[in-house]
This record gives C-alpha cells, structure tokens and sequence, in this order.
C-alpha cells in the first residue's frame, strides 16, 4: 500500500511534470494538468486512505450538514426561478462557459445557466435572485453555483468531470410532474474499472437518479455520468460545486490548488461571460399559452 508520504511524492512529481510541458501544450496539455491535479485523491482512493464516493448520496447531512439550509430555502429559491424563466431565452447558454458535451454533431442542446459563483460570486447575477445569493453566501465551501436549466427532450451526452477536489450537488428546483413519470434524470458510473477504460458506452452500466423537487444529491462527478430532460417542460436544478470533505494533509492542498485555479484570467473571463442584463419585465407569454404549462413561467402541474 503506498504511504501518505509516496502519494505526495508520486503526485507532486507529476504536477510538476504536467506543469513543465503545459506551455504551448494546447488542450492536450490542459488534460495532462488536470490528471495529474487528481492524482493525488486518486490514490489516496486507492490506497484505501480516502473514501470512493457512491453513484449517488441522498444521506449527506451528516458530512455536509450545512447544505440542509439550501433545502429548507427551496420555496425561496424556486420563486426567484420562476422569475428568471420569464427571462430564459436570455441567459446564458452552457456552451458559453465551456462543456464539450453540450454539442451532438453540428447541434447544440438547448441548455441554460443562470451563474451565482464561480470562485466569487457574480454580484450583477446575484441581484436577480438575492435570496438564493443570501443562503449561498452562507456557505463558504460552495465555490461554484448556478440554475441549470435543460429543456424539454434534451441530452446531455456522457462525460467526465474536472476535479477530485469538488463533490457535485443538485437541488431540485423545477421538475416536471416532479418526475412521477421518470423522465428527468442523471446517471453516473462509479465503477473503477470502467472508468478507467475512458470508454463512453460504458455509461449503460451506471445506475440512474430521478430528481425531486425540493430534494438534494451529491455525487463525484468525475465519473463518467449523463444526464436528461426527456419531459414536455423545462427542468431546472441548483447546481454546485462543493469542496470536499478531506483529511487535513488534503484539505490544505485542495485549498491551494482552488486559490490557484481562481487567480486564472480564463476564470475571470468565464464570469464575465455568465453575466446577464435582463430588462424589467419577462418574455411576453404567448396567446394562448396558459400559465400551468411546462413552457411558461409557473408550473403548477409539477409538485
């Protein structure tokens, strides 16, 4: 079993490697970073010193207990939703922010955020939702936030994430029917095995998780995972990057590695490009179109 102080020494070698032949190593280089940023948690999994997550964890209160608040808030937070789907057609799209996976060919889904934070919070944003900004400010393990909004019969192709560092959390904010019918979901394989293969048909092996209104979930999202809305109205969650809980040799290099991450100019540039101006009265609704339907601002059909 290899010791805390071989893992840091393997992975700092290879930071330092990855690092070395970054410059002018294009996206391939971008990839080898990233890699060897993980490895670290990767093998402390491995060696049994660091918990592997589930596909899903329902039951986090006990390890993130501060997330709870997120919960009670959800009546809050779903108001000032409603409000910003008025608006939808002029939030951002995902692929402005980065996420390969949003294209299917020369298509690309139909798939929205609304930023909070990322690193800090996006201020012009969060004056449209100032209660939602309220209980995320809260939390200062939160380093990224926003409403993602996926419309009807849309797919988000299988993926990897981006850092071990993070645990992945969505609230259900807007879901149709509130899924009676099983038609918004997200499926994650946590196999090592598979994951390791970097084979994306592999996702057909993972379990699925059916988002609720009101309920919470985290998973590692860097397994490989996908996700859909194959409902008639819009699906909306709360989704946040945490930090994760770590022992305190891990804690301290999770801390630097993110107060790195932040100092980027690419970072500064994503939050710029999440910022919205919205006028001061939503997207007319159509005649005909009565309020309880999926695709207008209130969505009385999903509780």
């Amino acid at each position: 079993m290899l010791t805390p102080w071989r893992i840091a020494a393997a992975s700092g070698l290879e930071i330092a490697t990855a690092l070395g032949r970054l410059p002018g190593g294009g996206s391939r280089g971008r990839k080898r970073v990233k890699k060897a940023m993980n490895s670290v948690y990767a093998r402390c999994e491995d060696a049994g010193l660091l918990a592997r997550m589930p596909a899903f964890e329902e039951h986090y209160t006990e390890a993130y207990p501060e997330l709870c608040a997120l919960e009670a808030g959800y009546e809050d937070i779903r108001r000032e939703c409603e409000h910003l789907l008025g608006f939808r057609e002029q939030l951002t799209d995902i692929s402005a922010l980065g996420g390969d996976y949003t294209a299917r060919g020369i298509h690309t889904i139909r798939w929205k955020a609304f930023m909070l934070k990322s690193g800090s919070f996006v201020e012009e944003n969060c004056a449209y939702a100032p209660k939602t900004a309220a209980l995320l400010r809260q939390l200062p393990n939160v380093h990224n936030a926003f409403l993602s909004i996926l419309e009807p019969h849309q797919y988000v192709s299988p993926h990897w994430g981006y850092y071990k560092g993070f645990v992945r959390y969505h609230l259900g904010i807007v879901i149709p029917k509130n899924n009676a019918d099983g038609n918004c979901w997200l499926r994650v394989n946590p196999d090592v095995a598979d994951n390791a293969q970097r084979d994306k048909a592999l996702i057909d092996r993972g379990p699925k998780y059916y988002w609720r209104n009101g309920h919470g979930v985290l998973f590692d999202d860097t397994n490989l995972h996908d996700a859909a809305n194959e409902s008639d109205g819009v699906r909306v969650v709360l989704w946040l990057d945490v930090a994760r809980k770590l022992p305190r040799a891990l804690e301290l290099y999770n801390r630097a590695l993110l107060w790195a991450l932040y100092q980027e100019p690419s970072i500064r540039r994503f939050r710029e490009n999440a910022v919205v101006q919205l006028p001061a009265e939503p997207d007319a609704v159509p005649d005909g179109v009565s309020l309880d339907r999926p695709d207008a601002v209130s969505y009385a059909d999903d509780a």
